[in-house]
């Protein structure tokens, strides 16, 4: 994990894409944002090895692949956990099996978009302030 390295967004709806990028904007964390629409597309530049994002929050129900099977696509790669990226869902909708599921691979988190931009800002606060205090593996090498 590099606390300055880029937060990866998966999320393929354009509204939701907008709303986070105003309230990244007004926070002002210095971490590039980067947006993918597609698990796939996230897991290419995932795979580079120049790449340290700091964190990723992805929505579960995207085209292609879904979140799960991101995350276990990155879960199972040898290379991308030794980067210790810290892994949140971020979704319109759970329930028992889909949270069961998501803590059996190794999530570091499971949020539910909140309904108003107040509420939304407040959690970005609070997860990336998480993730700014938290020590990592990274951080001895």
């Amino acid at each position: 994990m590099d606390k300055s390295g880029p937060i990866i967004i998966i999320e393929d709806d354009i509204d939701d894409q907008d709303m986070l990028e105003e309230i990244f904007e007004k926070l002002g964390y210095r971490n590039k944002i980067i947006y993918f629409t597609d698990g796939n597309e996230a897991l290419s530049f995932l795979d580079r090895s120049d790449v340290q994002p700091f964190l990723i929050l992805s929505d579960i129900n995207m085209p292609k692949i879904d979140g799960f099977e991101l995350r276990n696509r990155i879960f199972t790669n040898e290379q991308l956990q030794t980067k210790c990226i810290p892994y949140l869902f971020f979704t319109t909708g759970a329930n028992k099996q889909s949270v069961t599921n998501a803590y059996a691979l190794s999530v570091q988190g499971f949020f539910l978009k909140p309904n108003s931009m107040e509420a939304l800002e407040n959690t970005i606060r609070k997860i990336v302030e998480y993730w700014q205090e938290c020590i990592a593996p990274s951080q001895y090498e």
